[in-house]
């Protein structure tokens, strides 16, 4: 399930020379505005409407004023045919909108600037980086990149990268299994070149932005890990390590407005082996990624762990929210020394609780350990029949000024939360 997605019965409106225009209506149930509202039309609901639409063939969506909006087509089976139409869509407080859609034959975002891009680049002889990968096997045990022996990683950034015209992530494709994020001060997609020059280090602010967080040994910008019971006692777990015994990166879909990408992992948890799947998406004007994990043959109990890193300074806090749980830190603890304010946000009904990882000795360099440092997390439930879902957010004050403000955050927070909550019907 992606929490965003509108399954929306057609209604039929008319026939004309053969092309056959539907309508339907959006509404918008809540006092606050929606901005960049992500809706997703499922192939197999259109085709009830008008029949079985043929290869080669586009959808066209056009608002109540006439003004064409930007569909994104997306192959999420890998048979070549088009399985979902998305579009983007921002919504004023109460608003009830009515779209017209119809068959045609013109791709209507060939050449629309992208807002969500999601890439893997692997390492060539020479040191520089080739095209975009969409299916990688990670090398097995694949350990972190040692910069003291080699300029440049075997992957560009160290692996995937996925952004939006707000802000980036990397996941470290490695035995960490990490996430960073990068703060942009551009619109731009710029991953698919930061990090080639060992010259232009991300580290340091540029034109485009900067790696804004340090990681270390902590779970980073929402990297993920599990909670079991080892000897009556609570242990959380990393997912990474030298008992991936195989990961698996995979390309679903590249914007121009929505990006998504999977990692499937074959792991040894807890003695016992299991398939996990983490399914990230991002799309255009949020501040957030969204992710979606499965697991197969999870021992029970087991609780899915989701955490943010915790260093310099900054000041927790969680609370709920309707149907959301909310878990958030806001304070001067970015690379640049400035605000970098971070949260994830869970379905109110699977949270479990939140906690905070042991603090580490900092003396010296990082040495990455499997044990978690440097975190608070939050828990919430999981099994073979019930993904978990959540959402990872991080405002820099150089992207956004107000979020160099606790105040600020909280109350930007609170609201994504009800909007999470409350889907538009």
């Amino acid at each position: 399930m992606r929490k965003s997605a509108l399954y929306i019965l057609f209604i039929f409106f008319a026939f004309s020379c053969n092309v056959q225009t539907h309508t339907f209506s959006i509404l918008n149930s809540l006092a606050v505005e929606r901005t960049d509202e992500l809706i997703i039309l499922k192939r197999t609901d259109l085709e009830k409407q008008f029949g079985n639409i043929a290869d080669g063939k586009f959808i066209e969506i056009k608002d109540a004023e006439n003004n064409p909006v930007v569909v994104q087509l997306d192959d999420l089976t890998d048979d070549k045919k088009w399985d979902e139409a998305v579009f983007l869509y921002s919504f004023k407080p109460k608003q009830k909108e009515t779209f017209s859609i119809n068959i045609t034959d013109e791709n209507s975002y060939a050449n629309t600037i992208a807002r969500a891009h999601v890439r893997l680049r692997k390492k060539n002889a020479d040191d520089t980086f080739g095209d975009i990968i969409t299916k990688e096997i990670m090398p097995d045990k694949n350990p972190p990149t040692d910069f003291s022996k080699q300029a440049l990683p075997l992957y560009l950034t160290e692996g995937p990268a996925w952004e939006n015209d707000k802000l980036a992530f990397r996941l470290y494709f490695d035995t960490r299994n990490g996430k960073d994020i990068f703060g942009k001060i551009i619109p731009g997609m710029v991953m698919d070149t930061i990090g080639a020059n060992v010259n232009a280090s991300y580290h340091n602010l540029s034109n485009w932005g900067m790696d804004v967080l340090h990681v270390g040994n902590s779970l980073g910008g929402g990297a993920i890990a599990f909670k079991l019971k080892e000897n009556g006692k609570d242990t959380l777990i990393r997912l990474g390590g030298d008992n991936i015994t195989k990961e698996t990166y995979q390309q679903i879909a590249d914007g121009p407005l929505l990006a998504i990408f999977r990692i499937t992992y074959n792991w040894m948890l807890n003695n016992k082996p299991v398939e996990i799947i983490d399914e990230t998406s991002i799309w255009g004007g949020q501040y957030f990624y969204q992710t979606k994990i499965s697991i197969k043959n999870a021992p029970a109990p087991v609780e899915l762990v989701t955490g943010i890193a915790d260093f310099n300074q900054n000041k927790s806090g969680d609370f709920t929210e309707d149907n959301a749980a909310v878990l958030y830190s806001a304070g001067p603890q970015s690379e640049n020394h400035d605000w970098l304010d971070m949260a994830v946000i869970i379905f109110k009904k699977n949270y479990t609780g939140v906690g905070e990882a042991p603090k580490e000795d900092h003396n010296g360099p990082v040495v990455y350990k499997q044990k978690i440092f440097d975190t608070y997390y939050i828990t919430q439930t999981i099994n073979d029949n019930d993904p978990a879902v959540y959402r990872f957010y991080a405002g820099w004050e150089k992207t956004e000024k107000n979020f160099a403000s606790a105040d600020y955050f909280k109350s930007f927070i609170k609201n994504q939360a009800v909007l999470f909550s409350t889907p538009v019907q």
